[in-house]
């Protein structure tokens, strides 16, 4: 049986690379974030051309144009939200098909709003990405065309971190670097080796 794992945390807390952790051991990963560029270059594009008139160019959603028309709008984001959502599941459908077939004992679905869709039910067990406040915010204001205010309105979009702690199987705290966080991946797949497909309890599953 194949065991899944959803990975999960805040911008800037450092999912992206414990996500990698897991690929460079071998475990298959599915990447919410990427799909969704991907689709925004393939098949979703005339539906959100339609949709969103004027972010669409030669065929690829321009995603700064997106953000511009649903960021701060909450209807505009649920019109968004309800023609990515399910494309992307079908691609998650099949990456789990595919890892089943080939024999995969555990698999990684890495999705950014895991908690606040409710994505933790397609799941075995949870493992929250986190990191000190001052931490994720000083990553993430360093990335280019960042602020304050597009930081904050990502924010409020996202379930609060010590929250999705709370929900939490496992834990990875990239706050003391990139050696410590691997080290806890590698205590995570200690634990889960030779586990069954079978979902954990969070009150009784131990944190890594």
């Amino acid at each position: 049986m194949t065991f899944t794992l959803g990975l999960t945390g805040s911008i800037g807390m450092g999912k992206s690379t414990t996500a990698a952790f897991f690929r460079a051991r071998g475990v298959p990963v599915h990447d919410a974030d990427a799909c969704v560029h991907a689709l925004y270059r393939g098949r979703a594009a005339p539906l959100i051309g339609e949709a969103f008139p004027g972010v669409v160019h030669d065929g690829v959603v321009d995603r700064a144009r997106l953000s511009a028309a649903v960021v701060g709008q909450a209807e505009a984001l649920k019109r968004l939200e309800g023609i990515i959502h399910p494309l992307v599941r079908e691609e998650e459908e099949t990456f789990l098909g595919s890892s089943r077939k080939a024999g995969a004992g555990l698999v990684v679905l890495d999705i950014p709003l895991l908690l606040e869709t409710g994505g933790q039910g397609r799941c075995d067990a949870v493992l929250v990405v986190t990191a000190p406040a001052e931490v994720q915010r000083a990553r993430v204001l360093a990335r280019p065309e960042m602020t304050a205010e597009k930081f904050a309105a990502i924010l409020a979009r996202q379930m609060p971190d010590a929250q999705k702690r709370r929900q939490a199987h496992f834990l990875v705290d990239t706050g003391g670097g990139l050696l410590a966080a691997q080290r806890q991946v590698s205590s995570i797949l200690s634990v889960l080796a030779g586990r069954p497909g079978r979902r954990l309890p969070v009150e009784s599953a131990a944190h890594a």
